[in-house]
């Protein structure tokens, strides 16, 4: 029984504590647009909220095919939120084919809207009903409001003079009123988007105004079923300062910026697109203000190249792509760790292998990042564990870069990348500057000199008298930075490289507990976007009194020094990934613990029931 049928239960109530609400349609239906309105009212509202916009892999798929069908899924309410939500309450629905490949995921009760315009003998077909199923008893177990959207659309846009193709492109901001009407939120803010949005074509934008007035104006005067109504979710209590709404990308975004300024450096980005990480490259582009230079290059090797020839230069090279291009990039970024020149490298995971579920997401380049170059090449490997987290990870990743003098792995994936939430926006004041100091001292200048706590090697701009000096990638002498064949020269170098990354061990923070105990029959343990899932899963077992913890690892390599003493207070270890089990081979094989992995790799997210489910099993709970 969903949230919003429970509540209809209680005579005169219509409050409820959270409610996931998903568009779905065909990708020229603007399921995004209409999401993304959405989301901005409900967190002007006050709710707290998660989204997961759900894109398909063909860039225009045949209208009706289900596999062009495009959807946003947004989880809000008045307690912390921290994923977009299992099972859904409100299901919008622009056609057959958004019907057929979402309807599994509709609560027993929920509502569902309906475009029957859309439900043609033809769309039906190419979605694969024999008949319509509003028509039979398909539908019987949820509340159906059928409406003739593109009817009702095309009457209320008639003044504006539009064509019929424009005309019916307004009816997802129809749909948005009508559903905006089922939550109670303000439609002004979508208004004054749709002005600015089209300032240069205002009957556009008066039309899509009156599909969203006309929406809203049809909840309130027209009959609909039984139970349906204004359903209330009351203000979360979050704690006061600035919010802004922010996705993956533009957090990420934003901490590479801060990363720079922190370090006193100007940032050189170069990159290639491809999905679903070519939005950072349009992200930082606009932000030029901030001493950030951005490059497309002609391919993933000319990116990771320039990259470092900017850090070589004295910039702080950053380069980012998903787990093709990484492979691409991968001697590029053994070139960097030969030469130690920081080199931030972003990895939004992606599923695969090759170009397998591109808009898709998963966390499955965990060993291409540890372990995916050739020769004895280690690196830091750093993870965000959501959209908001990726901000500060991102200037982690910046201060390791430098200090540490190597290139430094960072890996998000699609879901935190497009996926929104509330960020309380920091104050960059509160963070701790990492000015690079560059080496100045001409006498007794080597690039091989090293700092002898960090052995990160000096940072010498090229064209300072006195320091001129050369690097490449054949191995260099330990004291001279002049080539070297030398064998015990090789085995001295290998041995820095890899102590260095090692010692990183002594400078980031000990591994905390994310919740409960740090002793007990249970622990989860994650790592990247498993966190929200994980979270709720957790919190819910333990309202439950059962017995277990969460604990999410953000520094993969090295690990944080206290993990293997936190590990072995527990009986048992269970490690969920979106991967066939990862990092749970590396934390079995360091540690020799019998960890248990939960393996997922549809190229969804983690649902709470899943890992709730597990969690009760390794504790024999029913």
């Amino acid at each position: 029984m969903s949230a919003l049928e429970e509540t209809n239960n209680q005579v005169g109530v219509a409050e409820v504590a959270d409610v996931v609400v998903r568009f779905a349609g065909d990708s020229g239906d603007g399921m995004q647009l209409t999401g993304s309105n959405f989301t901005e009212a409900t967190a002007l509202y006050g709710n707290d909220l998660a989204t997961f916009p759900d894109f398909p892999a063909e860039i225009r798929a045949p209208a009706g095919a289900t596999f062009g069908v495009s959807a946003f899924q947004i989880y809000f309410g008045s307690q912390d939120v921290t994923t977009a939500g299992d099972d859904v309450d409100v299901l919008v629905v622009m056609n057959p084919a958004a019907l057929i490949t979402n309807i599994k995921d509709l609560v027993p009760g929920g509502v569902l809207v309906v475009d029957v315009d859309s439900f043609t003998d033809k769309n039906l077909t190419r979605a694969g009903y024999s008949g319509s199923p509003l028509e039979d008893d398909t539908l019987d177990a949820y509340r159906v409001i059928p409406v003739e959207i593109s009817k009702q659309v095309l009457e209320a846009v008639k003044p504006y003079g539009l064509s019929h193709k424009f005309a019916v492109r307004c009816k997802n901001m129809w749909t948005l009123g009508l559903v905006m009407w089922l939550f109670d939120r303000d439609r002004s803010v979508t208004i004054e988007n749709l002005k600015k949005k089209f300032a240069s074509k205002p009957e556009i934008a008066e039309a899509n105004i009156a599909a969203v007035n006309a929406g809203h104006a049809y909840g309130e005067t027209a009959e609909l079923p039984s139970g349906v109504e204004v359903y209330k979710v009351p203000k979360a209590d979050v704690a006061p300062g600035l919010y802004r709404n922010t996705t993956g990308t533009d957090a990420l975004a934003y901490g590479l910026l801060a990363g720079g300024q922190l370090a006193n450096l100007p940032i050189t980005f170069a990159s290639y697109p491809i999905t679903p990480a070519s939005s950072l490259l349009h992200t930082l582009a606009q932000q030029k203000h901030f001493d950030v230079v951005t490059f497309q290059a002609e391919d993933e090797i000319a990116a990771v190249c320039a990259a470092i020839g900017a850090s070589f230069a004295g910039s702080l090279g950053i380069t980012s792509s998903s787990g093709p291009g990484i492979s691409l990039k991968s001697e590029g970024i053994s070139l960097a760790a030969a030469t130690e020149l920081p080199l931030v490298v972003v990895n939004t995971q992606r599923g695969g292998p090759s170009t397998g579920l591109p808009t898709k997401t998963e966390q499955s380049d965990f060993n291409q990042a540890l372990f995916g170059r050739h020769a004895d090449t280690t690196l830091p490997v750093i993870s965000a564990s959501s959209s908001v987290d990726c901000f500060d990870v991102a200037v982690e990743a910046c201060r390791l870069a430098v200090q540490f003098m190597t290139p430094v792995m960072l890996l998000s994936d699609g879901y935190m990348a497009n996926a929104s939430e509330p960020w309380l926006v920091p104050d960059i004041n509160s963070y701790e500057p990492f000015h690079v100091d560059f080496e100045k001292e001409a006498d007794g200048f080597s690039p091989a000199k090293r700092n002898k706590e960090t052995l990160a090697r000096v940072w010498a701009k090229p064209g300072t008298p006195g320091l001129e000096h050369r690097i490449g990638g054949i191995e260099k002498d330990v004291k001279t930075g002049d080539i070297s064949y030398d064998p015990e020269n090789h085995q001295e170098m290998t041995n820095i490289r890899k102590k260095k990354i090692e010692g990183i061990s002594e400078f980031i923070p000990e591994q905390s507990m994310a919740m409960g105990p740090d002793k007990g029959k249970l622990v989860v343990v994650g790592w990247g976007s498993t966190y929200g899932s994980i979270h709720q899963a957790v919190k819910r077992c333990r309202q439950e009194k059962l017995d277990v913890s969460h604990i999410h690892v953000r520094y993969l390599n090295p690990l944080p020094g206290n993990l293997q003493d936190l590990l072995s207070g527990f009986e048992n270890v269970l490690i969920p990934e979106m991967n066939t089990g990862q990092f749970v081979n590396l934390i079995r094989s360091k540690f020799l613990i019998d960890a248990k992995s939960l393996s997922k790799v549809s190229g969804q997210p983690f649902k709470i029931r899943e890992i709730e489910f597990a969690i009760k099993s390794a504790l024999e709970v029913k």
